[in-house]
């Protein structure tokens, strides 16, 4: 029998710290691995599978584009591409639509754009204001507006013209302003740092500092996005509209797509030549997307996975009474995170895996949970079950 795992140390970069277990294959909110062992899956390909594994879907939009066009270049037009940024448009307050292939890259088409604006209408502005705590991505660009210091003092010396602000400070944003300021750079919700959440009235600071100071909103809705916090974009909630919004994830439910929207005076400074890619708006990813997006819209997902949280929550907070450990349920829709008041969280990962429960240990005092949309009640029920028999054997063991 082949050992996949000693086989992928053997050829593969050893970048990934990956749960040792092998996926085979799945079906909505389970998967199996290459011995038959079934799991729930609350990691959901880190917010990536919003209608799960293997939905019909998406398999069927795959099947019938493949056997129809897959590539054509961006010096073509195809019907997917524009019926997918038609409906975008149509369901967010922005006007254009970039296609591209990741966060990564949209996060990178995102700051070009800010760029130039500023360059054509702010003197030659440029400098960009993120969070600490924030992630935007691993090449050169998004690291460098990344607010993570271990992810970025590897790599340096980095892109120049962004400086990093405490999370939930407005008065560090005002502090940090100068003339060469253009945008202010932010996700609704902190995935990668933890779920961490803002605090009431800070978003709607920054809109109106910008409004003040002639400065871009950007909103990092890559993981929030696509109906993830319980709307089908985190801004909703929040009653704050962006001039600028980086997607991915969700968008193709698995297929590797990114897209940058921006309001029509924004995107108009980008002019032939100033940007591209050459897989972005591909024919596969744009009508998966497209096909992805209409279930998503016309069945109401996003009202579904704020009900789901609501279940999800509830069960998650009860714990906090029973385990002293649990010392915070945080998030919003099925982004969500449980904070432990020790460092065990991969060791609570583990204890889940063991039980057939996929987890993710974001931070190492907090264990973050994203099902798709389309997770079911008696899953969710049985995730907390087995959540809370992994806590109490961690933390006995540890005792």
């Amino acid at each position: 029998m082949t050992d996949w795992i000693a086989e992928e140390h053997k050829y593969l970069f050893q970048n990934y710290g990956r749960q040792p277990v092998v996926l085979d294959h799945g079906s909505g909110t389970r998967v199996w691995d290459v011995d038959g062992k079934e799991y729930l899956d609350f990691v959901g390909g880190l917010a990536v599978n919003a209608l799960g594994h293997a939905h019909p879907v998406v398999a069927e939009a795959l099947a019938a584009q493949s056997q129809q066009l897959i590539h054509t270049s961006n010096l073509f037009y195809t019907k997917p591409m524009i019926e997918l940024a038609k409906l975008l448009v149509e369901h967010s307050c922005l006007d254009r639509v970039f296609f591209c292939n990741s966060g990564t890259e949209a996060i990178e088409g995102a700051i070009k754009l800010a760029r130039r604006w500023g360059h054509d209408t702010r003197g030659g502005a440029y400098e960009i204001i993120a969070m600490q705590d924030g992630f935007h991505g691993r090449s050169t660009g998004a690291l460098a507006a990344t607010g993570t210091a271990r992810y970025r003092e590897p790599f340096a010396p980095l892109a120049p013209g962004f400086l990093h602000v405490p999370w939930n400070d407005l008065q560090a944003v005002k502090d940090a302003t100068t003339p060469l300021t253009v945008a202010i750079l932010v996700e609704p919700i902190q995935g990668e740092g933890g779920v961490n959440m803002p605090a009431p009235g800070y978003l709607q600071g920054l809109r109106e500092w910008c409004d003040e100071r002639h400065l871009l909103l950007i909103f990092d809705e890559i993981q929030t996005g696509v109906g993830r916090t319980g709307s089908l974009w985190a801004y909703e909630q929040e009653g704050v509209e962006p001039d600028i919004m980086a997607l991915a994830k969700g968008l193709a439910g698995g297929v590797p797509i990114g897209a940058v929207l921006a309001r029509e005076a924004i995107a108009a400074h980008l002019v032939p030549g100033d940007h591209g890619t050459t897989f972005g708006a591909n024919p596969l990813a744009t009508a998966v997307g497209l096909a992805t997006m209409r279930y998503i819209i016309d069945n109401e997902l996003a009202e579904a996975a704020a009900r789901a949280s609501d279940r999800l929550m509830t069960r998650l907070r009860s714990m906090e009474d029973r385990l002293p450990v649990v010392t915070e349920v945080r998030g919003r829709g099925l982004l969500i995170a449980v904070g432990l008041s020790r460092d065990i969280s991969a060791d609570v990962v583990a204890a889940c895996r063991e039980r057939g429960l996929l987890a993710n240990n974001v931070r190492p005092n907090a264990v973050r949970l994203m099902p798709p949309l389309i997770v079911a009640d008696g899953e969710i029920d049985r995730a907390c079950d087995i959540l809370e028999e992994a806590i109490m054997a961690v933390t006995k063991h540890g005792s």
